[in-house]
């Protein structure tokens, strides 16, 4: 096995089925760093996760995969991904952000059929020479993209735990109910409810089928 496949296999095996170990975030027309180097960097100030690996699509996009040490759940990890995208990338257009979370590990280095173009990692500060041509024109040297693997490590499952907790959306202030003995007319405490942009969705909705009920 080369360096690079040994790599690779380290921190994108393949996981049992219905679990995933390799999970894909990547933002695409433009491939914009300036964007996906806050979730790059978030990752690790904020989170305290191992850095992802930065890679070029070889097509439109920038990427950054991340490595778990253990499988998980797709739908978790999925979880995880959109949790990212919501924290980090909430300007963006969501056709220009990708996830994936049920795929087999990363096809980098390959070359794109289409263009001869190639997919490969890259290194942090390579990183926005890329944003307008997100591929290399040659195929990249297997023992550099080993090098680059090798400075990585995984996500431990106690690590994406705590990255879950601190992604957790802040749940909404619920109304505030009338006080005990509040001479408030039902029909008036409804409508209350369903003019509060801050209480949850579900609650609001409830409050406008009973009116339309009392109608």
């Amino acid at each position: 096995m080369s360096r690079l496949a040994a790599e690779l296999h380290r921190l994108y095996p393949p996981p049992p089925p219905g679990s995933t170990q390799s999970l894909l975030l990547e933002v695409a027309a433009p491939a914009d760093w300036d964007a996906l180097g806050v979730v790059w960097r978030a990752v690790q100030a904020e989170l305290a996760l191992p850095a992802p690996a930065i890679a070029v699509s070889g097509t439109d996009a920038l990427q950054l995969w991340f490595s778990l040490q253990h499988p998980v759940p797709v739908a978790r990890a999925a979880a995880f991904l959109a949790r990212l995208q919501d924290r980090y990338l909430p300007t963006l257009a969501p056709a220009r952000v990708r996830t994936r979370a049920d795929g087999p590990r990363p096809d980098v280095p390959a070359q794109d059929p289409a263009t001869g173009n190639w997919s490969a990692f890259v290194a942090p500060d390579l990183a926005p020479v890329f944003a307008d041509t997100p591929w290399l024109d040659i195929e990249p040297g297997r023992d550099g993209q080993a090098d680059l693997l090798a400075r990585l490590a995984p996500t431990t499952p106690a690590a994406l735990d705590a990255a879950l907790q601190l992604l957790q959306p802040a749940t909404p202030a619920v109304a505030a109910a009338p006080a005990a003995g509040a001479d408030l007319d039902p029909r008036a405490f409804l409508q209350r409810v369903l003019n509060d942009e801050a209480a949850p969705l579900a609650l609001r909705v409830e409050a406008a089928k009973a009116l339309l009920q009392q109608r």
